[in-house]
């Protein structure tokens, strides 16, 4: 059975951008995620680096969207 998180999105509809922005750095990182959505047999190594990266994409989107202002 997959663990869901606890975490809430503030913008539910947002989810779907999340989830695309996690496959894509984790192409670009050559990490295979698992189908099931079970992370417990991924090393830590590779989840923190795909969490290290998504966050850091983030900050680069939210600082484009504050200088376009």
């Amino acid at each position: 059975m997959a663990r869901r998180s606890s975490n809430q999105l503030v913008i539910p509809q947002a989810r779907a951008a999340i989830d695309q922005l996690k496959y894509e750095v984790a192409q670009e990182l050559g990490i295979q995620l698992p189908q099931d959505g079970y992370y417990g047999n991924m090393t830590t190594r590779d989840t923190g680096a795909l969490g290290g990266y998504i966050t850091r994409r983030l900050v680069q989107i939210a600082q484009q969207q504050l200088q376009q202002r």
